[in-house]
């Protein structure tokens, strides 16, 4: 999974253990990522040290990153929740995550090795047989597993590049995690016969251009859809539901035209 953005990782002048701090992100992070914690939905720190039998130390740090890493969000006597991303923000990472995978495609090309060009069609494989099972039942277990095997191959891709700092920018990027604004946010289940196939084939090939042309072809595939999807349920945000709450007790309803 995608690394700890910053670095920022506690140790034990603050109190408590990097383990249990890194236990409690890890667990948030995945019930977010398997779709169990739903956009808007509010998190109890509290509740969650009980459960997981730590302080509320470790909880508020995981809160913190997962709040950096835009997973989480929170606002004064409103609490905590599961960030509803923004049009305009889907939007833009859109276009950072097809300039750096498109780079990444390219280097691919030039310099993996001929095993390494044959995992990746491997693994395109195995990951268009989970997708065609995923959209067939949509079961969240399944729903997970695509994800996680989608963020293994394109981190492959970039490792197989050779180029550190682009695959580190990538991951901090989260494809697992944008891929699970669409997926899960939007209900999106399918795709083409052979999508990662077809790409790999052309990413494993020996024209870099072409692999960079597919990989920006690949990664744009139902971002307008996607959004027009995902734009209704930003009317829905929670913190336009408390502004509207606090009109109300305050006796000023939303002024007519």
């Amino acid at each position: 999974m995608a690394r700890m953005a910053n670095g920022n990782a506690p140790d034990a002048r603050n109190g408590f253990s990097p383990s249990l701090w890194n236990k409690a992100y890890y667990r948030i992070r995945e019930r977010i990522l398997r779709g169990e914690l739903s956009p808007g939905e509010a998190l109890s720190a509290r509740r969650l040290a009980e459960e997981f039998g730590m302080s509320l130390l470790p909880i508020s740090q995981a809160f913190r990153q997962l709040e950096n890493d835009r997973l989480l969000e929170s606002r004064p006597r409103a609490g905590t929740r599961v960030r509803i991303p923004q049009a305009d923000e889907i939007r833009g990472r859109c276009i950072v995550r097809e300039a750096l995978e498109a780079q990444s495609a390219r280097l691919c090309s030039l310099n993996a090795t001929m095993k390494e060009r044959v995992e990746l069609m491997r693994l395109a494989e195995q990951l268009d047989t989970l997708y065609g099972r995923f959209g067939q039942g949509g079961d969240p277990e399944m729903q997970y597993a695509v994800h996680t095997l989608h963020f293994e191959l394109h981190m492959r891709i970039a490792e197989y590049g050779r180029c550190q700092e682009l695959k580190e920018a990538i991951e901090m990027n989260q494809v697992l995690i944008y891929n699970w604004f669409f997926d899960v946010a939007t209900n999106r289940r399918t795709l083409p016969p052979g999508f990662h196939v077809k790409l790999l084939e052309v990413v494993t090939g020996s024209d870099p251009i072409a692999a960079d042309e597919a990989m920006r072809e690949h990664v744009q595939y139902g971002v307008t859809e996607s959004l027009n999807q995902a734009v209704p349920a930003i009317s829905t945000d929670w913190r336009q539901r408390r502004s509207q709450s606090n009109e109300k007790e305050a006796g000023q309803g939303p002024e007519k035209l």
